[in-house]
């Protein structure tokens, strides 16, 4: 019985230019003099180095540790030294650096001693953390860590379990290669991948123009005896192995932006994925390699086994590159990215090093003024209105870009494929999402910084308030103090003729009586006098201490003295002359 099969809206059919590169079997590739292993190869955090230079390390040994739950590890291609753990050129159009593990290999390729796990009796939390360790991330191009992905949703079971064999890119045969010679093992991976998930069916959707792909997967489940795995062929149309594009193909679900498939009990995987995931379990090897299409501008194309670290110029050197090479990119020519240099390193993203020429790819055309002739949207797969966002883009309008549901590109190319105006859309939106991140990450950053300095403002005000409430108590446990300690009785003054005791005391009509002062204050006001007292002699022996005269001459020190004596003689009082006798 058929299934029956859904279309996707938009797409385009470009020449496919596949086969060149699927003539001859996969290939291993020499080592090279150097793997240069960038620690971050995936979505998620940084993974933090676990080696230092010089050290010595083995092949398939972790050198970069998962950085939390959304990341993957990193692990050592070959045996050999480290040479350098430092910020390199990275496989990227920006021309960016990021921090990469330089190994020199020894020659030996020596394996670590590989950690296994039994499927059976591991749980499947333990077997997702596994995963992780092992490096295992998604090979279709997302680069998504695998063991996120393995989780049945918030129901605990899956309806169907999605394997992208599509590969829709034209160029790109790796996928296909794969399938043809490996089909066996990564039936194994999708069996135990069926498992985690809980999976009551899995589809295997292949594009109708890889007929011994179709039959060698078809030929492995049959052999396996499992039920419920169906590899099923699906017309050949780009991006048809996008995994929203090919869930809508395989069982017509449409899942919208920002939700995730599981919420409507299907998973999508790519079939490099599947075997990689066998390998770890099966083999307890981690991701340390991947097939690599090297087509293009090059004499004989093929696809290669290459170790993750391999300079692409080493790699594209055994397929021959023709003289008027002038670029390597990295993917398709629709969704591919332009390499800064030639020996960038292959990362787990790379499925192919499309080489390229002024010939094979001319340069464009000049870009003429948009026609609203529509043609773009009638390509959308995502059925979105790509001239509207075109125009918000061009002229910087960014919110009303994101009205037309910009992020709900998934940057295909089949818009500018048919623009008649040779508008490059997809770079627009580029452009448009780069700013509005950009500014997304200031905002954060100033609401940090305002939060910060709002809290610093409190915990002063709080300080200076704690501070008050302490030398107020302070204060009036003090005057507690002062005010029931005993107070000493007044000692009677024998009164003089001259003192005020002796005189008659006024009558009240007179004069009246001055207010009697409390304890407290009288002792206030004697500690007052008695620091003003101390303050007038300080200041009296300061005016009378000469000053800077320790270390004098002789005579110096002889007219200070000279000085000092008509100073004492003109301050005696002058002598009355004597009266005449």
């Amino acid at each position: 019985m058929l299934r029956k099969l859904f279309k996707f809206h938009g797409g385009v059919k470009p020449a496919t230019h596949k086969e060149q590169s699927t003539t001859a079997p996969i290939a291993p590739v020499p080592m090279p003099d150097r793997l240069v292993i960038p620690l971050h190869q995936s979505v998620g955090g940084h993974p933090r180095p676990l080696v230092q230079v010089g050290d010595k390390v083995l092949k398939g040994q972790r050198i970069g540790a998962a950085d939390g739950q959304l990341s993957a590890a990193v692990h050592a291609s070959t045996s050999g030294t480290v040479r350098a753990i430092a910020p390199t050129l990275m496989p990227h159009t920006s021309g960016l650096t990021a921090l990469a593990v330089t190994i020199e290999p020894d020659g030996e390729d020596r394996w670590c001693e590989l950690e296994r796990i039994d499927v059976r009796s591991a749980s499947p939390d333990e077997i997702r953390d596994y995963l992780r360790d092992a490096g295992i991330v998604g090979l279709g191009g997302a680069v998504f860590p695998s063991h996120l992905k393995l989780k049945p949703g918030k129901s605990g079971t899956l309806k169907t379990l999605v394997i992208n064999g599509a590969e829709c890119e034209p160029f790109i045969t790796c996928d296909d290669m794969l399938m043809r010679e490996r089909a066996d093992a990564m039936l194994q991976g999708i069996i135990t991948m069926r498992q985690l998930l809980q999976a009551e069916e899995v589809l295997i959707g292949i594009e109708d123009n890889k007929p011994q792909a179709v039959a060698a997967v078809q030929a492995a489940i049959q052999k396996s005896g499992e039920s419920g795995i169906e590899a099923i062929a699906i017309p050949t149309r780009y991006p048809a192995g996008g995994a929203k594009q090919l869930i809508r193909v395989l069982t017509g679900i449409e899942v919208p932006h920002g939700q995730r498939s599981t919420d409507y009990g299907v998973q999508c995987f790519n079939v490099g994925t599947a075997f990689a995931i066998h390998e770890a379990l099966s083999l307890g090897r981690p991701m340390i390699q991947r097939l690599v299409t090297v087509t293009g501008n090059v004499n004989a194309p093929r696809n290669y086994e290459v170790l993750l670290g391999t300079p692409m110029d080493h790699v594209v050197r055994l397929a021959g590159a023709r003289p008027d090479t002038d670029r390597y990119i990295m993917g398709g020519p629709m969704m591919g990215a332009r390499m800064p240099a030639f020996d960038v390193p292959v990362v787990k993203a790379t499925n192919c090093i499309l080489v390229g020429s002024p010939a094979l790819f001319p340069p464009p055309p000049p870009e003429m003024p948009c026609i609203r002739c529509g043609e773009c949207a009638k390509a959308c797969p995502a059925d979105l209105a790509p001239f509207e966002m075109y125009w918000h883009s061009r002229a910087k309008n960014f919110g009303k870009a994101q009205e037309y549901h910009l992020f709900d590109c998934i940057e295909c190319g089949c818009c500018s494929f048919v623009c008649p105006s040779r508008i490059p859309l997809v770079d627009y939106f580029r452009f448009s999402k780069s700013e509005i991140w950009t500014r997304e990450r200031e905002k954060d950053a100033a609401d940090t910084a305002r939060d910060r300095f709002e809290f610093k403002n409190f915990r002063q005000e709080r300080e200076k308030q704690e501070k008050a409430e302490k030398l107020a108590a302070k204060a009036a446990a003090t005057r507690e103090k002062v005010a029931t300690e005993p107070k000493a009785a007044p000692t009677p003054a024998t009164p003089t003729a001259a003192s005020p005791a002796a005189q008659p005391a006024p009558t009240a009509a007179a004069a009246p009586a001055a207010p009697t002062a409390t304890g407290a204050d009288a002792a206030k006001k004697a500690l007052i006098e008695a620091a003003m007292e101390r303050a007038r002699q300080q200041k009296a022996q300061a005016a009378a201490a000469p000053k800077n005269t320790e270390n004098l001459s002789p005579e110096a020190q002889a007219e200070i003295a000279e000085i000092d004596a008509r100073r004492a003689a003109a301050a005696k009082p002058a002598t009355p002359p004597a009266p005449d006798a």
